[in-house]
């Protein structure tokens, strides 16, 4: 039976680290002041842990230490940080300690809310850090969202969540999913919201960074998560800041000449419809977590499947717990006041306009609409062939009698439109009749998905296909 981790107070993980006399580094804090180190200053024994604390606020003078950057709170700050502070440390102290200290650096860059209250609340903050003495360095990176309405309080999450990530990393390194479970210890993702981790160095050769993104989420310390095709792990905000989006919602299991048709027409009208305001969108497949957690545990093989067959197509990946389309629009528009575009079948409008998905709002449908619909965001509609002689359009869709009206008004406004440029072979093409065939041996589920998705389904086994022996002799051939 699984037992339960015990979340030890702020201030015990602090103290426990000060009295590891092996722990020994410097602290590097721009933005907020110094909320981190100040925990070790307070506990006691900070003369065992804390070689330098530095607080480099003036930006010349920043740049004099780190050189000159584009974006003081950013990735690429942090990163310049703890290169430079842990090959300080190793280079002054090594020779006198080296052989029975693991040396580290810790670093942050953030903005809390500024006097009027207009600023983002983001910041980047890491650790790099030795797990022996002379070992090769690992390091942790994280970028986090101080939702408290107050600087006082934002400063407070962040000293917190400074903390846990030292902790983890000192203590829980060699766990990862330990190490992220433990990173709201004693705050609530109504504070802190973690939407990237990234993990390198030593300790975390061949990790699966898709792994740890869909972990985010999972453990609900962001609401999505964002990777690229090779794996990557992305920051939102770095990828969508002054982007035009195209999104395609799915389960994407497994994806088939329709969701590529789908959102290739759609992109090529957005662009058309926008011109240039709509130049070099991102492109992206959303899958929602009530997708991946249908069962109440995420099935990783069949995640995994997924998400290396939506890579394969050269798709960036989001994985998001917004299970309502206004939701998803307010987490882009948190990021680009460019245009977006949203692509879906008739049946997820059809859904849009079910009332029952709106109870829990006071304004209902119309509240979700106005939310959904701000900042001209559109939705284009892929048509639904029902049977061979009936294909539903948006046109000839049909809603509640009572919100007839307002489906009228938004085809007019634009708002809703018909995807007029697709390939009709594509129109009978549905992920459950691929899956039924896999499972079936019916080859036939081959010409339903693009040629580079059926070849890995293939080469490694998934949803069930089962390699003949020729197949696997060929495979296995020089």
């Amino acid at each position: 039976m699984e037992t339960k981790r015990e979340a030890l107070a702020t201030g015990q993980k602090a103290l426990e680290i000060n009295l590891n006399a092996r722990k020994y580094g410097t602290f590097a804090e721009i933005g907020a002041g110094q909320e981190v180190v100040r925990w070790y200053f307070r506990v006691g024994a900070a003369a065992n842990t804390i070689a330098k604390s530095i607080s480099a606020y003036d930006m010349t003078v920043s740049d004099a230490i780190y050189g000159s950057c584009e974006r003081y709170v950013s990735r690429r700050r942090l990163e310049t940080m703890l290169d430079y502070e842990y090959k300080l440390i190793v280079e002054r102290l090594d020779e006198k300690r080296g052989a029975e200290t693991e040396f580290f650096a810790f670093a942050d860059t953030v903005a809390t809310r500024n006097f009027k209250g207009t600023n983002e609340c983001h910041g980047w903050m890491g650790v790099k850090f030795q797990t022996a003495p002379r070992a090769e360095p690992s390091c942790v990176l994280l970028h986090v969202r101080m939702l408290d309405a107050d600087r006082i309080a934002q400063q407070e999450a962040l000293g917190i969540v400074g903390i846990n990530l030292c902790y983890g990393c000192f203590i829980h390194h060699g766990d990862p999913f330990t190490l992220m479970e433990s990173l709201l210890d004693n705050l609530t993702s109504d504070r802190i919201e973690v939407d990237m981790i990234h993990f390198s160095g030593h300790s975390y050769e061949g990790i699966d960074h898709r792994m740890m993104a869909v972990r985010l989420v999972e453990l609900e310390l962001s609401d999505a998560a964002m990777f690229r095709p090779d794996g990557e792990v992305l920051q939102p905000s770095e990828v969508l800041y002054k982007r035009p989006v195209v999104v395609e919602r799915g389960s994407f299991r497994p994806v088939t000449h329709v969701n590529m048709d789908m959102l290739e027409c759609a992109r090529a009208q957005f662009m058309g419809d926008w011109g240039e305001e709509a130049e070099n969108p991102v492109v992206l497949f959303e899958i929602t977590r009530r997708n991946l957690f249908e069962s109440g545990d995420i099935d990783y093989e069949d995640f995994l499947a997924r998400i290396e067959l939506l890579a394969s197509t050269g798709a960036t990946v989001l994985i998001s717990d917004y299970a309502e389309y206004y939701r998803l629009a307010q987490y882009l528009g948190r990021y680009t006041k460019k245009k977006i575009g949203m692509v879906m079948g008739i049946p997820s409008l059809q859904d849009l306009f079910d009332e029952k998905y709106y109870e829990h709002l006071e304004g209902g449908i119309l509240e979700s609409f106005g939310r959904l619909f701000k900042n001209d965001l559109r939705l284009y509609v892929y048509p639904l062939l029902q049977d061979k002689h009936h294909l539903i359009t948006v046109p000839r869709l049909h809603v509640a009698p009572h919100l007839q009206n307002l489906y009228q008004h938004l085809m007019e406004n634009g708002s809703i439109q018909a995807i007029d440029f697709y390939n009709r072979n594509y129109l009978g093409i549905f992920s459950r009749d691929v899956l039924r065939r896999i499972a079936e041996g019916d080859d036939s589920w081959e010409k339903m998905v693009p040629d580079e998705v059926a070849a890995i389904i293939k080469e490694r086994g998934y949803f069930g296909y089962e390699k003949s022996e020729a197949t696997s002799l060929d495979a296995a051939s020089p």
